[in-house]
């Protein structure tokens, strides 16, 4: 849920989450159906979507409890179902055929043809997969029927099989990506050994960190939004159920204001991708847009972004007239410090000037991870607003 807020706080148009079952992230903190009532309410009221994932690869044994839990999704607000298996849509379009159904990347659709097929069982949009350029894009878009929207992702990890359809991790763990439980067995370091000397292994292409053959870069489209427009596409999706609401806010922020730029004929702001930076990533590539990256798109060596500030807490109350204000630290700072403000309006710095608790005992740092506390400082902060120390 915080992470939904951040989303929807600092520019995202709609939020794309799953409830306890069906979605690709087994391991998130996904919703309970009365935190998904909470969050349609929560984004409704600012003229916002939710859109619930049941895009996991279906097995006979986990269509049992699917009509109930579709209905459940259906009565807290959902604004789109996003699904992969044709039965599962058949399902949704028979217990909530009111909701709009998108069709996951995990699809794969690669061709006009296929969106077609997929409009014509009664999608109104497609999520394409990752592995498409922009011509091709274009090539869908004028093949497709208008109304049919167009979706893909501009931000997050990529996958080393198509658009996430692997079995690497349910061979060597028995975590089924495909059901949403993936090891990421493609980011682990790998080495080779021979027959007969069981003991020696041999670097496949190596630095003082390891290798890493199968580790793809991370995905970033903010300088090209304008691009992806002109090809056709109407919802650019950022990767972000993993991660922090830190991350989410930062990433989505920048994405926000770089579209705003783009729609409105403005040139891209390089300081973005320094904004982009200050949340940490893998290394980045453009993916699959302006053709095959080949060895270009992996990160062999695991190379990182390097991340230049870490998060240190998230306001919860408005800064009062007497200068403090209540947050939950996350990260330690203390009296004399610089921070900077992350809010929806900008980046302010601010500095620290003294730190309490709720009850006025006085503090000199803010050490414990969670804890409430209250900060006086130089500028003025509202919910939401998240904090940040240079590293």
């Amino acid at each position: 849920m915080e992470s939904l807020v951040a989303a929807a706080d600092f520019g995202a148009d709609a939020v794309y989450a799953a409830g306890k079952a069906y979605g690709l992230r087994a391991f998130a903190d996904n919703l309970t159906t009365d935190e998904m009532a909470k969050a349609a309410a929560l984004l409704h009221s600012r003229n916002k979507r939710l859109y619930i994932a049941l895009n996991a690869v279906f097995h006979p044994a986990d269509f049992r409890g699917l009509e109930a839990y579709v209905s459940s999704i259906a009565e807290a607000g959902a604004d789109a179902f996003i699904v992969t298996d044709p039965g599962v849509m058949a399902t949704v379009k028979r217990i909530a055929p009111h909701i709009p159904i998108h069709i996951s990347t995990q699809a794969n659709t690669t061709n006009a043809q296929s969106a077609r097929f997929w409009h014509e069982q009664g999608a109104s949009r497609v999520i394409l997969a990752r592995e498409l350029s922009l011509a091709e894009i274009a090539d869908i878009r004028a093949n497709t029927p208008k109304e049919l929207e167009l979706e893909a992702f501009v931000h997050g990890a990529m996958c080393i099989a198509y658009s996430g359809r692997c079995l690497l991790s349910g061979v060597l763990t028995g975590r089924s990506g495909n059901g949403g439980a993936c090891a990421q067995p493609c980011r682990w370091e790998y080495r080779i050994s021979e027959k007969g000397y069981p003991d020696e292994y041999f670097p496949i292409s190596s630095d003082e960190r390891g290798t890493y053959v199968l580790n793809s870069k991370d995905l970033c489209m903010i300088e090209h939004l304008k691009d992806m427009i002109d090809a056709g596409i109407v919802s650019l999706k950022i990767e972000g159920r993993m991660k922090s609401a830190y991350y989410v806010a930062c990433v989505t922020r920048a994405y926000r204001r770089a579209l705003d730029d783009a729609l409105a004929g403005r040139p891209f702001d390089k300081n973005l991708l320094e904004e982009i930076d200050k949340a940490g990533s893998r290394a980045y590539t453009t993916g699959f847009f302006y053709g095959n990256p080949r060895e270009q798109g992996q990160d062999t060596v695991r190379g990182k972004v390097e991340r230049t500030y870490d998060f240190v807490g998230v306001v919860k109350a408005p800064t009062g007239e007497d200068g403090w204000t209540l947050f939950e630290q996350r990260g330690k700072f203390c009296v004399g410090d610089s921070l900077e403000v992350l809010s929806p309006d900008g980046v302010a710095e601010m500095k620290v000037v003294g730190l309490m608790t709720p009850d006025g005992e006085q503090r000199e740092c803010a050490p414990h991870p969670k804890e409430m506390l209250k900060v006086l400082s130089t500028g003025r902060m509202k919910p939401g607003d998240m904090l940040r120390k240079k590293r």
